[in-house]
């Protein structure tokens, strides 16, 4: 498909036609992700399933995701965003119709291994887009807006998921949002492409050498330390937004006494919080010229605000809206994990680099979305009643993620502006 010059400049009308498909991708896999915080109970209710059930379906997204994701960052540095993101947006919108028929634990598991195939290249694959079409110096500019218009949608999204499930069950819900898929691949089919440069790029790939390229590709990355020590701050720090997200936030309130709607409704307050902090934490790190210390800062409000949530009793409605939005906004720190390991890597590995970092995420978000569930049925087994005593408990893997995030994110080294040796 050939693209006059005038159309591919960098920042021009088809780069941000390309960027705002991307990004509606990102949202659309994003609000089925935090939906699901919404209809677990009542999936939970229908189909017979414990709580550890709902949380272990919520938690195989995660790790599958994590898997693939490793190798999604790979195949766009070497095909470029037509040739990924197309396959993974049908293939994410066909798990959508399965879940939304699921009848049972196992159906449920196959669902999620499917959605996580199509949106392991989702988020990266913004990145990339925005990092192909923009230029690498806003690379970490275009990410956080990635974020931020995702966290955005997703705060407003549990509210509109409440809404529409007063109007009609679960099921014919997540069937409406299959048929957006279905729109959004059909728009993304004709106006999804990537700069001339990256076609021919593209055009001739051998299948052995190609292979053996992506996982040189991986490996070159994976051996750098300061990659996982970024992996580690950046995993805790999304992983407990992830699991307080898509489960937790809720129960944490209603065991505090509020009723499902004032829960619901605190609790999607984190992703506005996460909104804001994506806009203003990778600027504030230019302006600092620093990873380290916004990132430092940012996880130590967040596990501040997680802390007076889980144990201040008695908290008004209106102070834990305010704490939900600090646990959000210092959750954003996460952004900056993308961003320091791109100050190190060259530009062929950044698509790699990132993949690496959001698997990690999701891998520690599964841990610590399946935890709480595990530690919850136990207690609930032994005769413990669903109280706030038992979120304290049940959390508390929570709490120990976000501790250790702060450590590591005191402990990495600065590379802004770009410090030490690039591979």
């Amino acid at each position: 498909m050939a693209i006059s010059k005038k159309l591919e400049q960098q920042g021009g009308k088809t780069a941000w036609l390309v960027w705002i498909l991307s990004v509606l991708f990102v949202i659309y896999l994003f609000s089925f992700q935090t939906g699901y915080s919404i209809v677990n109970s009542s999936i939970q209710h229908e189909i017979g399933l414990t709580v550890e059930q709902i949380a272990l379906i919520a938690a195989t997204y995660t790790w599958s995701f994590a898997v693939f994701q490793l190798f999604s960052g790979a195949l766009l540095d070497r095909l470029g965003a037509r040739k990924v993101l197309l396959p993974a947006i049908a293939i994410f919108t066909l798990g959508v119709f399965i879940f939304s028929q699921a009848n049972s634990f196992g159906i449920f598991i196959t669902a999620q291994i499917v959605l996580a195939l199509g949106a392991c290249a989702g988020f990266v694959g913004a990145g990339y887009v925005g990092g192909q079409w923009f230029g690498m110096a806003k690379f970490s500019l275009m990410f956080g807006l990635v974020q931020c218009f995702a966290s955005l949608f997703s705060a407003f999204n549990q509210n509109l998921i409440g809404a529409a499930l007063e109007q009609t069950d679960w099921r014919s819900l997540f069937l409406w949002i299959g048929i957006g898929g279905i729109v959004l691949f059909i728009l993304s089919l004709f106006f999804m492409r990537d700069p001339e440069a990256a076609y021919k790029k593209n055009s001739s790939i051998d299948t052995a050498p190609f292979i053996k390229d992506i996982f040189s590709s991986i490996l070159r990355v994976a051996r750098i330390p300061h990659v996982w020590m970024a992996a580690i701050y950046g995993g805790m720090v999304f992983g407990t937004l992830l699991s307080a997200g898509v489960v937790w936030a809720p129960k944490i309130m209603m065991a505090h006494g509020m009723d499902a709607s004032a829960s619901t409704i605190s609790a999607s307050t984190l992703w506005l919080g996460m909104a804001a902090g994506c806009l203003l934490i990778p600027w504030w790190s230019e302006h600092m010229k620093s990873r380290k210390g916004p990132a430092s800062y940012g996880i130590a409000l967040q596990l501040t605000a997680l802390l007076m949530i889980v144990y201040i009793p008695q908290l008004n409605q209106s102070a834990v809206i305010a704490l939900w939005f600090a646990f959000g906004f210092g959750a954003a720190a996460h952004m900056l994990a993308f961003s320091t390991v791109a100050d190190i890597v060259s530009i062929k590995l950044i698509g790699t680099s990132a993949a690496i970092i959001n698997g990690f995420m999701f891998l520690i978000g599964g841990v610590l979305i399946a935890r709480p569930g595990t530690l919850a049925s136990d207690a609930v087994s032994s005769g413990a009643v669903v109280d706030l005593q038992l979120i304290i408990t049940a959390t508390r893997p929570i709490q120990i993620a976000l501790l250790i995030a702060l450590i590591v994110s005191l402990l990495i080294r600065e590379t802004y502006p770009t410090i030490g040796s690039k591979e």
